[in-house]
């Protein structure tokens, strides 16, 4: 590399294969990073093995939590659309770990694959047609963050509360999500860092896994779609926007 750097930090899968391929030598922190094994950044989350490190903002049981939370919100909750992307490589993960979490709160499940911006509107169709009573969004980027806006209308439009995996949603008019915390994922890379540029490699410090977590409920969203939100629910939410 141009610049002699003694610490690459970056913040997502596109930014991290762009640093492995500039170099195998400096020393290199992930910030975020969705399964950095499977992305062949890492040999192991213990024993990484080369010149990467960091933390995964995958955490297990992460779209069951929040299947659980939906249902608290909605406490006569009975049918689910799971809008999902099945060429997404962690979308079968996600769609196993919602059933598996499903039968426990009585709740069944419609699975509605979009794999194209355009097959939002006849997603929301489908919804309707299954006479679903709430959303779980488990998709993210080029497919639905060019639409978000429209997204949340959408959900907004047809009463349906929509829990979201990330706060983008939230903040753009969406009722609730529930995900990692990506301050504190920034926060200790840079203990990495620090622990790097006092003379530890990466190959010995392994890669850590979330352990905060953000649960935020829009107000305006749910008064859009006349939801009272249980005040014991409230009470539990890292963030309220009114």
């Amino acid at each position: 590399m141009r610049r002699k750097v003694d610490v690459i930090v970056t913040g997502g899968g596109n930014a991290t294969r762009a640093a492995k391929e500039a170099t195998s030598t400096i020393p290199i922190v992930m910030a975020q990073s969705g399964d950095p094994v499977a992305d062949g950044w890492v040999a192991s989350l213990a024993r990484p093995g080369g010149n990467i490190t960091g933390l995964s903002n995958v955490a297990p049981e992460l779209n069951g939590k929040r299947l659980e939370l939906l249902k608290e919100i909605v406490p006569k909750l009975s049918r689910v659309a799971v809008f999902g992307t099945s060429t997404a490589r962690r979308n079968a993960q996600a769609l196993r770990d919602v059933e598996l979490a499903a039968p426990a709160f009585g709740i069944k499940l419609q699975y509605l694959d979009v794999l194209d911006p355009k097959d939002i509107e006849s997603a929301f169709q489908s919804a309707r047609k299954g006479r679903a009573s709430a959303l779980l969004v488990t998709i993210w980027g080029p497919v639905l963050k060019p639409r978000l806006k429209d997204f949340v209308a959408l959900a907004a439009k047809n009463r349906l509360p929509a829990m979201y995996i990330d706060r983008e949603y939230v903040e753009a008019g969406g009722l609730v999500t529930y995900g990692v915390s990506e301050a504190d994922l920034d926060r200790r890379a840079a203990v990495y860092v620090d622990k790097i540029l006092k003379g530890r490699t990466p190959a010995d410090l392994l890669v850590e896994q979330p352990m905060r977590f953000e649960f935020i409920i829009n107000l305006e969203a749910a008064k859009q779609i006349g939801l009272t939100v249980p005040p014991n629910v409230l009470v539990r939410a890292d963030r309220v926007i009114r």
